[in-house]
């Protein structure tokens, strides 16, 4: 039986032109003329039998139904385009991972290993995004979330399930200049100098000291910055101490930008967790990726 599909140009134009509220910006965005995306639409319209647009004094504006169906053609649309990369992607062969991640964690520590992934498994193709936070996993493509949180907050991830793979324990670490010809500094020592802020963890220095049983009537004063990346690389430039966790700074520790503080670590309550949908049936392709991360998380001798 012959499906009631309209063509995908049609398709196209009209959600690029619902996008826009503009044929001319929706012909610019596509590379072709107005008039063209104009007679693409009325023919979507002739189709559906119901309008779409309605004429302003300014252009063109969605009609009730016409944001409806907008809503409802732009992620199949983008879902029909990433089918098609991924095939492009991988030649037909192997898998794809639509992976969500927290920036630092994926750029700092994941990334760099992913040589090791595709030398075992070079049939994987592993994409990332940056997802920070909590998500349905229904409203998107992504077939997992590299997380960062606490286990009551992996627990409270409605419809899904969690492997724990990393511990985070912080370190104070700055510029081997702030820290000077000495080899440690006390907590106390370190309750004097400038402290760099995490705007996600805003109470990191006050646990941290309050765990060392120092008063630091500091702790909460100093610079914000939201990623662990622009923490570690304001320490570098002795700007001050950041409280980071060791697994996201290797690189810049082992060439000597930045350097341990006072060697005792905060052991948070926050660990990393390889987040999945709940599925009575698990993809080969992310159990494969799974054996390699959990090999990976592995704490060397």
């Amino acid at each position: 039986m012959r499906r009631k599909i309209p063509s995908l140009q049609a398709l196209a134009c009209f959600e690029a032109a619902a996008r826009h509220e503009s044929y001319t910006r929706a012909a610019q965005e596509l590379a072709l003329t107005q008039s063209a995306v104009s007679r693409q639409i009325t023919a979507l319209e002739e189709f559906l039998g119901v309008a779409l647009f309605r004429r302003t004094r300014h252009g063109v504006a969605l009609t009730e139904r016409g944001a409806d169906y907008a809503t409802q053609v732009a992620p199949r649309l983008q879902a029909l385009e990433q089918d098609t990369l991924d095939v492009m992607s991988t030649q037909g062969r192997g898998g794809t991972l639509h992976l969500a991640a927290v920036p630092t964690f994926a750029t700092r520590w994941l990334i760099p290993r992913l040589p090791d992934l595709k030398a075992l498994h070079p049939e994987i193709t592993v994409h990332i995004e940056t997802r920070t936070r909590p998500f349905m996993f229904a409203d998107t493509a992504f077939d997992a979330a590299l997380y960062a949180g606490t286990a009551e907050q992996v627990s409270n991830w409605a419809g899904t399930q969690a492997v724990r793979l990393l511990a985070e324990d912080v370190v104070p670490v700055c510029s081997p200049k702030l820290r000077g010809s000495q080899t440690t500094l006390t907590p106390e020592a370190i309750a004097q100098l400038p402290l760099l802020q995490q705007s996600t963890r805003p109470d990191g220095w006050r646990r941290w000291f309050e765990a060392m049983g120092v008063a630091a009537p500091q702790a909460l004063a100093g610079p914000r910055f939201e990623l662990f990346s622009m923490t570690a690389a304001a320490a570098a430039c002795g700007l001050g101490l950041a409280l980071v966790p060791r697994l996201l700074i290797e690189a810049e520790l082992a060439r000597g930008e930045l350097v341990v503080a006072c060697k005792q670590p905060l052991q948070g309550e926050r660990a990393y967790y390889l987040v999945t949908p709940e599925r009575s049936e698990e993809r080969p392709v992310m159990k494969s990726f799974l054996a390699w991360l959990q090999q990976a998380a592995r704490p060397t001798a």
